[in-house]
């Protein structure tokens, strides 16, 4: 596996030769010296540049200080365009060569000092009490066989702002009023602004790894009982959200559930 120590040169030619090693890409870095990771993305255009321009004027532009969690990290894109903001990052992934990809970038970007990189799974932070002043949760939800799980661990830890990203259903339309609904009338669930998630139980764009696609009120919803408050949208799919003490009251239907899952009495570990 090639790394920073054994490379003798930063030439384009030895980076392009490190890349293919390491290949395949999910992310495409810029790396010093203008060499790309993947410049030819099958999701077309400068993946995940794209979404990062749109997200970045919704970020401080200032985060020293702040500590911050990206779930999911893949090859570190997120991670970097954090750090360099002056933030210290954790990123968590399962999958062994997107971690070797995160770190091998890290030391060519020269952030060692600010990102670190961990194999975890998201629920496994339940074994954690460690608090981020961000938690960046983009393209994770809908590959979670226990999606809220993960929701409802995580917004107990964001301090200051969590980014949320996930893949939805078609259309923006919101019910009027979901407070309750009669045992025997419960047509107001089929319509299309009812918050509602859907089951896929085979695979969507051929990856069996999808699990869910929620519609935009179901996230809206989600994020609501799981004690945020949703800010902003940046983009397509994306919100950006606070802790809010008032839906934050939510939890106490479920704490029990959660206690018995984390292992602390009060449920927000």
């Amino acid at each position: 596996m090639p790394n920073a120590s054994t490379e003798s040169s930063h030439s384009p030619a030895a980076l392009q030769r490190c890349i293919e090693a390491l290949g395949p890409w999910f992310h495409n870095l810029h790396l010093p010296g203008g060499v790309q990771t993947a410049p030819q993305h099958f999701l077309g255009g400068d993946f995940p540049r794209f979404k990062w321009l749109q997200i970045a004027p919704f970020v401080p532009s200032d985060l020293r200080g702040w500590r911050v969690l990206d779930v999911g990290c893949n090859a570190g894109f997120y991670s970097f365009e954090l750090a360099r903001r002056g933030a210290s990052v954790l990123g968590i992934d399962v999958d062994a060569h997107y971690l070797a990809q995160a770190d091998w970038a890290c030391r060519q970007f020269g952030l060692e000092e600010r990102v670190q990189f961990r194999r975890m799974e998201v629920y496994e932070i339940a074994r954690s009490s460690e608090t981020f002043d961000l938690v960046w949760f983009m393209g994770v939800f809908y590959h979670l066989r226990y999606p809220l799980l993960a929701l409802d661990l995580l917004a107990a830890r964001t301090r200051r702002l969590m980014m949320f990203q996930t893949l939805t259903m078609p259309g923006d339309s919101v019910y009027a009023n979901t407070a309750d609904c009669a045992i025997d009338e419960r047509t107001p669930l089929l319509e299309s602004g009812w918050p509602k998630m859907a089951f896929i139980e085979h695979s969507l764009a051929g990856d069996p790894t999808n699990w869910w696609a929620a519609n935009h009120e179901g996230v809206e919803a989600m994020l609501r009982s799981s004690g945020l408050r949703v800010e902003a949208r940046p983009g397509h799919e994306i919100y950006l959200c606070v802790p809010d003490a008032e839906a934050a009251r939510t939890r106490a239907r479920y704490r029990s559930q959660l206690a018995a899952i984390t292992g602390h009495g009060h449920g927000d570990a």
